[in-house]
């Protein structure tokens, strides 16, 4: 029945598995071999590196173990202090035992174990050979007029001697106890020979062995150290920082790190006065070169040790010409974090170079990274060739990774600071002039881009401007701009109305909410709600930048979100927002209050515990009286925890700046606010 289904040509994989393990709980309860009716008892390992058959554990072989022990009748009699050792008796699976129990496995039974019947046997797990590395993996080391050899070698020898020597003591018939000791140290060594670190085995005196397995694990180890941990040419890294003033696919190349990493860039009609003014400039300038490969004279010139004049080589620059020249704005560079757990740790940017030391990027792409500014470090490679930069433009750039390929939600969306001013900006009764609608629209205006001031909101005593107006600016500044986004979405402090404070029969709808916690959005226009963590940020496909990556496209989407974080930074520097000693200091009234429900929480955890001691607390399911007055101590000190959080999300100021960050999802929550 397992052969055939095993041998489907369709089978997949989880299938497979699912089979194989079907197939070991059935052997697990086979007792007697199907094919010799031998007893199958249970097999494990025993000690060090012995492997032992205890065959007559089961309840079934009672009987036979009875029968067994008749053989030993003799003996008994002869040395009663047999007697006691037969109950523990087991047989021994050496190598060869095994190696010659795996060589009857029939080929149908290969199948079922889900090897190969020809090319994968089980008696090929058997090491009959050992296999002797290379001398480069195992190099001689001179040292002091001497050899000094390397861990396997030395091992190797040991081997091949232990060997020699369990030879030499079959081949005289020596006795039991010195051929197995000889055996054992051959184990021993062999396995020391693949991991020195195998527990159990006597500690090594001096310094330690590596073996194959420390050889191949490990930060050091090949696998890491040299296959994954790559060194490579034309990269750079430094420490990161935030600029809200880029745009999401740029990153900051300090000029130092433009000048050493370059790009052969081939002369055309187009780039051929440019390139021969980047070698004028020479490597020591930017935009400079470094390098100047003539085609036709098959020769590669350095300009920062050649001794010809730059100008007249530039004058004789031709089209065809290859020139190394500097990173320069627009040029495609990779950036990326380690770890790098995932697609979107490596990423394609376009250079910016900027003064200073620092790698710089827009704090919107710090969530793919797992980037922060406490002094973390990224690396950044320039692609080398046209192929190469068109791939990375469209497989790997910032643009074409707003979503997660996990399961679609922005990941690269609003974050902290730029939350923060969104929400402020989005209140309510927040209102501005002509005079401060139109500078904070500047904000995310480069000079470029025209903007079509919309109707005021209040028209007297003053025309007054909402905030909300500015994001409607932002996602449609003007009537040439095509992005119409509509959205209905709850915000991140929303609460449902309670059905108990309206009128019977009337239509309860979210848009009225007390707090403005329902977002609606009209063709770009916000009509009520706030911009929070929950609309602005990332995680949701509900967010205003899902829908506009949904509707129209990443290139839209990036667009939108420069704007904010341009917006944010500016007009929340501006305006102030920071943390004081006053925020965290909590009043009189809230104190009281605190320190009320605190000493409530006490007194019923005294009560629990007063109860366990008398022996009158229930048990819950599956747990012993200490588990439980544990489980219900924790309950009630966790439920204080939120209440306070509660009480202090409801008691504070709305000026208070962490209950403004809770409130509004850019960091912390109510907890946290207590």
């Amino acid at each position: 029945m397992y052969l055939k289904r095993f041998r489907r040509s369709n089978l997949e994989n989880i299938l497979r598995q699912s089979l194989a393990k079907q197939v070991n709980t059935a052997c697990r309860k086979m007792v007697y071999c199907p094919y010799c009716n031998a007893t199958n008892g249970v097999v494990k390992k025993a000690g060090l590196l012995r492997i032992v058959h205890e065959k007559f554990r089961a309840k079934k072989t009672h009987g036979e173990m009875e029968k067994w022990k008749e053989t030993f009748k003799t003996a008994v009699e002869n040395d009663k202090q047999i007697a006691p050792l037969l109950n523990r008796a087991h047989e021994d699976l050496n190598p060869l035992k095994v190696l010659d129990l795996f060589r009857r496995i029939s080929a149908e039974d290969c199948e079922l174990l889900g090897s190969h019947p020809k090319f994968g046997r089980p008696e090929e797990m058997v090491w009959q050979y050992i296999s002797v590395p290379p001398a480069c993996i195992r190099p001689s080391v001179a040292q002091d007029g001497a050899t000094n050899e390397d861990d396997i070698t030395v091992k190797l020898a040991e081997i091949a001697f232990n060997n020699s020597i369990l030879r030499m003591h079959l081949n005289k018939g020596a006795g039991t106890q010195q051929i197995v000791e000889q055996w054992n140290a051959l184990s021993e060594c062999v396995a020391v020979y693949i991991n020195s670190e195998t527990p159990g085995l006597p500690p090594n005196s001096g310094k330690p062995l590596r073996g194959f397995c420390q050889r191949l694990k490990g930060k050091q180890g090949r696998f890491r150290g040299n296959l994954s941990g790559k060194r490579v040419d034309f990269s750079g890294r430094t420490v990161i920082s935030p600029d809200p003033n880029l745009q999401i696919d740029e990153v900051a190349v300090p000029e130092r790190v433009a000048k050493v990493l370059t790009y052969p860039e081939r002369v055309t009609e187009v780039n051929i006065e440019r390139l021969r003014q980047a070698i004028r400039n020479g490597w020591d300038k930017h935009p400079g070169a470094a390098y100047v490969y003539s085609a036709g004279a098959n020769v590669k010139r350095s300009l920062q040790h050649s001794k010809f004049n730059r100008a007249e080589f530039a004058d004789k620059l031709e089209i065809g010409d290859i020139v190394e020249r500097h990173v320069i704005d627009g040029d495609i560079v990779l950036f990326n974090r380690q770890p790098s757990l995932h697609k979107l740790s490596i990423m394609c940017h376009r250079a910016k170079v900027r003064p200073w030391r620092s790698f710089r990027l827009n704090e919107c792409v710090c969530n793919p990274y797992n980037a922060d500014f406490d002094g973390d470090e990224m690396n950044m490679h320039v692609p080398q060739t046209e192929e190469a930069r068109t791939e990375a433009l469209e497989l790997m750039s910032v643009k074409k990774n707003l979503v997660t390929p996990r399961n679609g939600e922005p990941v690269i969306s609003a974050i902290q600071d730029f939350i923060t001013a969104a929400w402020l900006l989005s209140q309510r009764d927040r209102f501005f002039d002509r005079r401060q609608f139109t500078q904070i629209c500047c904000y995310f205006n480069d000079a470029n881009l025209q903007i079509d001031i919309p109707p005021p909101t209040i028209w007297k005593p003053k025309r007054l401007w909402t905030g909300k107006q500015i994001f409607n600016c932002m996602m449609k500044p003007n009537k040439d701009c095509e992005v119409l986004v509509n959205l209905e979405s709850k915000c991140a402090t929303f609460h449902k109305p309670d059905p108990k404070k309206w009128p019977p029969g009337v239509h309860i709808i979210n848009d009225l909410s007390p707090n403005d916690g329902w977002l609606v959005i009209r063709n770009s226009e916000v009509m009520c709600g706030v911009m929070d963590k929950a609309t602005v940020g990332g995680g949701k496909k509900t967010s205003v930048f899902s829908v506009i990556i949904r509707d129209y496209g990443p290139d839209d989407a990036a667009l939108v979100m420069n704007r904010l974080a341009k917006t944010a930074a500016r007009w929340l520097a501006n305006i102030g927002f920071s943390l004081g000693i006053n925020d965290v200091i909590p009043g009189p009234i809230l104190s009281e209050k605190k320190n009320e429900m605190v000493e409530r929480a006490y007194a019923d955890c005294q009560q629990l515990i007063e109860k366990a001691k008398m022996g009158k607390l229930e048990n819950k399911p599956g747990c012993d009286q200490e588990q439980t007055l544990e489980a219900l101590i924790s309950g009630v000190l966790s439920k204080v925890r939120g209440d306070v959080g509660d009480i202090c999300m409801r008691e504070l100021s709305r000026y208070n700046a962490p209950l403004i960050m809770a409130t509004c999802g850019s960091k912390g929550g109510a907890v946290r606010s207590s």
